[in-house]
């Protein structure tokens, strides 16, 4: 994967913000294994508007993040493989967490036939809706006005964002911030091994190219959607 974002970029790679913005826009479109059709078109508009792109830095659709959720799904966060469920269903309160029976994967599931479903009603499909729209709809759903088919829309909104914000900053190991954009963004060096030369300085900007956990001698990142960003 691209190494830019310092002088320590290898040669002949466009180390500048907008050589990675040219370089996620060209990336291959994502296989799905977890979305359905309708479901990624839904998954990738939103990203879109919950992290846009500007004219200096790529957003989470160019990022990556909708292969980042689709591949948190269909493994074993998606599962709820560490998720009581036994019950009993009830509400609760705020500081109780979590407190649906679904899984991820079913949350997501129910909720994206629900907007769906919703949607096809209203006649205009999300992603064929113009930002301003799109913004009023998320906002809905974060503000809890819908019923998504027994999920609460600002929980769904919740994950989403959750997932969205991980995609985006995770290492690229787990299927998001695609040759690392967003850590070149923050000036994140990564997984670096040591900072022996460096732990006598303080106040000092790390200029190096950031490096993934899962980086080879030559660069290259071996996504790992088996690896779970984060226990449920």
């Amino acid at each position: 994967m691209l190494s830019a974002g310092s002088s320590a970029a290898a040669p002949g790679l466009d180390a500048s913000p907008s050589g990675a913005a040219r370089a996620a826009a060209n990336a291959p479109p994502t296989t799905y294994v977890f979305l359905n059709r309708e479901e990624a078109a839904f998954i990738e508009s939103a990203v879109a508007r919950l992290i846009p792109a500007d004219t200096k830095w790529p957003g989470a659709l160019e990022a990556g993040v909708p292969n980042y959720i689709d591949k948190q799904l269909a493994g074993a966060w998606g599962a709820g493989e560490r998720l009581y469920r036994s019950g009993p269903w009830r509400p609760g309160t705020p500081t109780q967490g979590y407190q649906l029976p679904f899984t991820p994967a079913e949350l997501f599931h129910t909720a994206l036939a629900a907007i769906d479903k919703d949607l096809a009603s209203a006649g205009t499909p999300f992603s064929r809706m113009n930002s301003a729209q799109q913004d009023a709809y998320l906002r809905g759903l974060e503000t809890g006005a819908k019923d998504l088919g027994g999920v609460p829309s600002e929980v769904f909104f919740d994950h989403l964002w959750q997932c969205t914000v991980e995609g985006f900053f995770s290492d690229p190991v787990y299927g998001g911030n695609r040759d690392m954009t967003a850590w070149r963004m923050v000036g994140f060096p990564g997984a670096y091994a040591s900072y022996y030369e460096l732990v006598d300085q303080h106040g000092i900007k790390i200029d190096r190219a950031p490096t993934s956990l899962a980086e080879d001698a030559h660069g290259h990142v071996t996504m790992k959607p088996g690896i779970p960003a984060k226990s449920p």
